[in-house]
This record gives structure tokens, sequence and C-alpha cells, in this order.
């Protein structure tokens, strides 16, 4: 690949590394072949648009793909590796596919396994109830929580009287079990 430069001599563009006569100006086709050489910026803000549309619209990851491989490629072109249009166009197309074939799936692995799951945010485990009425041996009531009614269990072997200050043991669904202090 023939890299193509051109300085400008009195307000014109001159073409070098062509065999042009000496002072030629720029043609047409070596206006499009010296713009060529700007081509890597073009995938450089490509793969910097795509990665912030990744950022502000959560998509699964899949448009980051596109874009690192945008990124890899204006690299490449801007290093004169490059080679023809279409081969960039290939390029990007077998690095986007392929990378979000390979990495996508480990990616995503990677980051669920840092959420937690069974981690509840609000648990009412260990708080204190009270009994709104006599409780039977493992038998059920009403408990009051938070100023909220709820269906309770009793673990205790032995009854537990009105307004007895008992400890929630566990949540399940809509009913506390419930173990008298």
């Amino acid at each position: 690949m023939q890299v193509i430069t051109g300085t400008v001599v009195e307000g014109k563009v001159v073409v070098e590394g062509l065999s042009l006569p000496e002072g030629a100006v720029m043609t047409d086709f070596a206006k499009i072949a010296f713009m060529m050489q700007m081509i890597w910026w073009y995938w450089v803000l490509f793969g910097l648009a795509l990665l912030a549309i990744e950022i502000i619209i959560p998509g699964g990851f899949y448009i980051l793909f596109f874009g690192l491989a945008s990124l890899v490629v204006g690299a490449i072109v801007g290093m004169g590796w490059g080679g023809p249009t279409w081969f960039h166009w290939l390029l990007f197309s077998t690095l986007s596919i392929g990378s979000l074939l390979f990495f996508r799936g480990p990616l995503l692995a990677k980051i669920k396994s840092h959420t937690p799951e069974n981690h509840p945010i609000d648990t009412m485990v260990g708080e204190i109830a009270i009994p709104l009425e006599y409780f039977p041996p493992n038998g059920t009531g009403k408990v009051e929580l938070r100023g909220t009614s709820w269906t309770g269990k009793s673990l205790s072997s032995i009854g537990i009287p009105k307004g007895q200050r008992s400890r929630v043991e566990r949540v399940d669904g809509l009913t506390l079990w419930i173990k008298a202090e």
C-alpha cells in the first residue's frame, strides 16, 4: 500500500509520493486517495459513538463489541495496515461478531456473579413483633410489626400470650414465624 501525503504550496495541495510531475496539483483521484488517510478518524469516532450509546442505553452489552471493533479497526487503519476499504468493513464485521459471540457470555456471567441474588434489601428477621391475640403452641394468629398486622405462626411449644414480645425468626411470604423472647 502506497502512502500518499500532501503539502500546501501557494494555496494548493501538492501530492507527494506519486509519480506526478513536480508541483502538480492534486486531481480528484488524488484528493480521494489523500482523504483515505483520514478514514481512521471515522472509525475511531464511530467506535466512541457506539461506546457512548452503550453507556447511555442499557442494552446487554451488544453495542459494546461493535464499538470496540471499530476502535481496533481505526487503530489498524491509522497505522497504515488497513488495506482497501472493503477489508476495513470485513475486519470490522469479523471482530464485532466474533468478540460478541466469544466474550459476551463470559462478561455477563462475571457481572451476574457479583450481583447479590438472595439478599433481601429490607428483612424483618430479628425484629420484635407483638402478638395481637393468644397464640396456642405451634399455632397461628395475628401479630403487629412496624404498625401493620401480619399473619404469624408460633415456633414455640408453649402458648404466647397477647402482647408478649416475640422475635421474628423467619419470613415466609406474608407470614411471620415468631418465637417468644
